[in-house]
């Protein structure tokens, strides 16, 4: 290949944006409260504000590095805990979910949700995908019939009793759990936790896709990866010629590539000019991704150059959310809604996800825990991504970004 004739490649990762395909949620979906309509397309929108909201902040705090997770996995499990949130608690963190409340109602929110989920885990031959949600509750702690209610029916919820007091056995509890629903590619999500735990939320996601034109693993070979002006390193870069959607964005200066797996499902490489990583970051929202999305156009690519990497990363999410809006959850909290008194309060969010892209496909997994204590608590036209790029994978009914991330090395795990 001839690596050396082409523009570095610059990498920001995975935005698992709500997979496209015929298994998804319809686009409008009938409320019984009042016969109003959820539009698919509202909760895309705002799944979608927040995803590049969380992201901005990811990329700010890790800088030149790899950036990778799953929006979806995040926000689902936050408005998960919302079920039990009350007051300014509640409006905190839907509006940082980026929800107009003036538009819609919490009941639609949690019911998009609940729709959202049922369409994500329908079967289909082409896709894995699961989606899912849990909670570990410390033996002695009563919660309110209708939290479990609304848990169970909403959020597909289960709900384990687990011996907080008894630390080691509650985190091999919820990471042997984590590591069964994510087929192993997250193994430990919890290295310790607080014995002053009494209630952990959990939202997983695994999704394994393969592409509908596979790479020919013999014509994968080491090339360089422009990590900065002044680094480089080694990786099995793949190569394909294929006719697929591809735009030139003149305005913005980035290329965009997208790639389809055999479910219909797509994963959409953005590739930004040489230093141009940041302005791009910066300028990232729904309308822009919806603008690129329409611009796309079928062109042949007679060398188009993908690493092959697999990532890995871990957050705590306490200080970045917050800085998103979402802060008493963490210090003043109302979730009365869960147990009937205010004695409860988030005491970390944690978040995990690795991403494997290679030759045939793509397999990816996320989780996020939400941490509860008692209060005192993406002529012959040649693309090659070999400089940091960006990537994602969308479900063209709901919209819904799934995995989200930046890879600017991708032999870092």
């Amino acid at each position: 290949m001839r690596a050396e004739r082409l523009s570095p490649l610059l990498a920001l990762g995975l935005l698992v944006a709500g997979i496209r395909s015929v298994h998804c949620l319809p686009e409008n979906v009938v409320v019984k409260d009042r016969h109003r309509r959820v539009d698919g397309h509202t909760l895309a929108s705002s799944n979608t504000d927040f995803a590049f909201s969380l992201y901005k902040q990811l990329a700010l705090k890790n800088p030149n590095k790899n950036v990778m997770f799953s929006p979806l996995s995040v926000s689902m499990a936050l408005a998960f805990l919302s079920l039990g949130a009350r007051g300014p608690t509640l409006t905190e963190i839907l509006e940082g979910l980026k929800f107009n409340l003036t538009e819609i109602q919490e009941t639609q929110i949690h019911q998009g949700f609940q729709h959202l989920l049922q369409a994500l885990n329908r079967p289909s031959n082409q896709l894995q995908l699961s989606v899912g949600n849990a909670m570990f509750v410390q033996e002695e702690l009563k919660l309110l019939d209708k939290f479990i209610e609304d848990a169970r029916v909403l959020y597909s919820s289960e709900a384990f009793p687990t011996n907080f007091g008894d630390p080691e056995a509650a985190k091999s509890l919820i990471n042997d759990y984590v590591k069964k629903k994510t087929q192993g590619k997250i193994e430990e999500l919890f290295k310790d936790l607080s014995p002053r735990t009494v209630l952990v939320l959990v939202n997983y996601i695994y999704f394994k896709a393969q592409w509908k034109t596979r790479f020919d693993p013999k014509h994968t070979e080491q090339a360089e990866f422009h990590v900065s002006d002044n680094k480089t390193v080694e990786v099995p870069m793949m190569t394909l010629d294929l006719e697929t959607p591809y735009f030139r964005d003149e305005e913005l200066g980035c290329t965009l590539v997208e790639l389809t797996y055999t479910s219909n499902d797509s994963a959409l490489f953005i590739l930004p000019d040489k230093g141009k990583m940041q302005d791009l970051e910066a300028k990232l929202t729904p309308e822009m991704l919806t603008r690129w999305r329409n611009s796309l156009q079928p062109r042949r690519i007679h060398e188009l150059y993908l690493p092959k990497f697999s990532i890995k990363s871990n957050y705590e999410l306490n200080d970045t959310l917050s800085q998103m809006g979402i802060k008493k959850i963490f210090t003043d909290a109302d979730l009365s809604g869960i147990t009937g008194t205010a004695d409860l309060v988030v005491s970390q969010v944690v978040h995990g996800a690795a991403l494997d892209v290679d030759e045939e496909g793509t397999e990816g997994a996320a989780v996020t825990a939400v941490v509860m204590a008692t209060s005192s608590l993406l002529h012959t036209l040649t693309v090659s991504f070999n400089r940091p790029f960006l990537l994602s994978i969308f479900c063209k009914e709901t919209q819904s970004i799934i995995f989200l991330g930046k890879v600017t090395n991708p032999k870092e795990a």
